[in-house]
């Protein structure tokens, strides 16, 4: 099982960017924590981080054939962008949105997510416990699947 981890605009100022709000990991830290639940779960896992709305669409594209699953922190983008939520759904390949934050616990405009309705499910407001229950969550998901069959 291969699964692939993208953190949306911003994310590479994190250890430094608003720490009372997103914490004081850093990206690297983050991704070496997936990096190490992948490790017991038994996948592979691909981490991508960009400020670019288009390279995000871009890795869903490429990415679709080759990956079974996808955790996403689509960062502002998820309260922005039609175009991430649409190249999600255009895939199909199953998806769980993630936040540092408690999203529904801050400025109005940050509540709303164009991404929701086309993943499986959202964690937010854990830290970098999102992101590993995401993850667990998605490779939990495509394994009942896989499971059940035809």
């Amino acid at each position: 099982m291969k699964l692939l981890v993208l953190h949306g605009p911003n994310l590479n100022l994190l250890g430094t960017r608003e720490p009372e709000v997103y914490g004081s990991l850093t990206l690297a830290e983050i991704d070496a924590a997936i990096s190490e639940l992948a490790v017991e779960l038994g996948v592979e896992v691909e981490t991508f981080q960009s400020n670019s709305e288009g390279a995000l669409i871009d890795k869903i594209h490429a990415s679709a054939s080759s990956v079974n699953g996808i955790v996403i922190n689509p960062a502002a983008y998820t309260h922005t962008s039609v175009a991430l939520r649409d190249a999600l759904a255009a895939v199909a390949v199953p998806a769980v949105e993630v936040h540092l934050s408690n999203i529904h616990r801050r400025e109005e405009f940050r509540t709303r997510s164009y991404v929701a309705p086309v993943v499986v499910g959202q964690v937010s407001g854990f830290g970098v416990d999102s992101y590993l229950m995401g993850l667990r969550a998605i490779f939990n998901h495509i394994k009942k699947g896989l499971s059940e069959g035809p």
